[in-house]
């Protein structure tokens, strides 16, 4: 009667515990995006944050939103975490980051037949127009080489419909969400990805100083990182 009495008390403490209530950007396809019906997370990160939530054995819910207000909530509270976010000195000054949960590849992609196969540095580039979005930041020495640009693209999905109409030589951006938007239009066997990254950076998830949530999450993600228990996730989104 007393293990019963027990068992009932215990499942009763996690009934109660309140839920952790974590933000992601509502608009970055493929890693955290609404689903057809406008309400349900879901991406490639939204999976990986569900996996660690679920070892850490906390209720959660995942709430997507404009990249603005998953900063403001932060800001204010409102949320108990955010993802994701790259380990800048400015983040890191503002939350504790925890992970990496993944790390993002910046690449150069090509039309198959396209006479540019490899780059060694910026150089290499010149001769081509550089096809890349209107606004973004890739990294520091691109940014500021002479290279040819075209800046009409208002999104990445745009940069993909450019390169495979032949309007710029080669595009920019991130690789898993360049390859999402060119399987989406069953186009990936008509492109090459440059096999060097422009760059490779870490992406985390983000916690109020001094949380001791952050430690709880980062122990977790540790586990499952080390027992191959995200591989599966990572495997079934293209790399």
């Amino acid at each position: 009667m007393g293990y019963w009495m027990t068992a009932l008390w215990c499942m009763a403490c996690l009934a109660g515990e309140p839920s952790w209530r974590l933000v992601a950007d509502a608009s970055f396809e493929p890693y955290s995006y609404l689903d057809q019906d406008g309400r349900t997370p879901q991406g490639l990160d939204v999976e990986l944050v569900s996996a660690v939530m679920r070892e850490t054995g906390v209720p959660f819910r995942i709430n997507l939103l404009p990249w603005e207000r998953v900063k403001l909530q932060l800001t204010l509270k409102d949320a108990d975490a955010g993802f994701v976010f790259t380990g800048t000195a400015e983040r890191r000054a503002q939350y504790d980051l925890v992970g990496p949960l993944r790390k993002g590849q910046t690449v150069f992609i090509t039309l198959a037949q396209s006479s540019l196969r490899y780059w060694r540095g910026l150089y290499d580039l010149k001769p081509y127009l550089i096809g890349q979005v209107h606004g973004y930041g890739y990294d520091t020495d691109f940014d500021k080489a002479d290279l040819a640009r075209d800046l009409h693209a208002t999104s990445p999905r745009q940069l993909v419909t450019m390169l495979l109409a032949g309007r710029v030589d080669v595009i920019v951006g991130d690789k898993v969400q360049l390859l999402y938007f060119l399987q989406q239009l069953q186009a990936a066997n008509q492109v090459r990805v440059l096999s060097k990254p422009l760059v490779e950076m870490p992406r985390y998830v983000a916690f109020a100083k001094g949380d001791p949530r952050a430690r709880q999450f980062e122990a977790a993600l540790k586990k499952l990182q080390q027992n191959g228990g995200l591989q599966a996730i990572l495997q079934r989104w293209p790399q």
